[in-house]
């Protein structure tokens, strides 16, 4: 089998399945039929940054403040991840200010839309959990009730774009 490195945690049976859908050409045509809007408005950090406080205006309120959402030419989607949230805490005169940052990847600018709405939901649920524990999905369940879809659909579009690439 073919590696599927956004899969490495899946069952064997599913990734067979997706090898197929690889193979016989038709993951492009599910993923299309899943996603009919390929496209969104999002494309600058200023965009990114009004979606994501939106976000967290509807859902965490009360979280801590973000101070800047960008979108990141430097984050390897393997590598690294598909975005990152960090908190830098600096002392300012006699005072420790800390910052919270959300960076995703470039790469997810030409995503549909829900499936960043996803990989934003999951840097938000970071300002509240650190760890990727049972609190951590239930709060990205709680932002996006499809986010386990939502996520296994990114992997599979990551796969996809990946094999476009290998073909090319």
């Amino acid at each position: 089998m073919t590696e599927l490195p956004y899969l490495q945690g899946y069952p064997d049976n599913i990734r067979q399945q997706v090898q197929h859908l690889l193979a016989t050409g038709k993951l492009a045509a599910m993923l299309a039929a899943r996603y009919p809007q390929n496209s969104h408005n999002i494309q600058t950090d200023k965009a990114l940054y009004d979606y994501t406080q939106q976000l967290k205006r509807q859902y965490m309120k009360s979280s801590e403040p973000i101070s800047k959402a960008v979108f990141d030419p430097k984050i390897h989607i393997i590598n690294n991840a598909l975005g990152t949230h960090t908190q830098i805490s600096r002392v300012q005169g006699g005072k420790l200010k800390s910052k919270n940052e959300i960076r995703i990847a470039s790469q997810l600018k030409q995503l549909p839309l829900p499936l960043l709405r996803m990989v934003v939901v999951h840097e938000l649920a970071h300002l509240r959990e650190k760890d990727h524990n049972k609190a951590f999905y239930q709060l990205c369940q709680y932002m996006e009730p499809a986010y386990h879809q939502l996520e296994f659909d990114l992997r599979l579009y990551l796969t996809w774009q990946d094999s476009q690439l290998v073909c090319k």
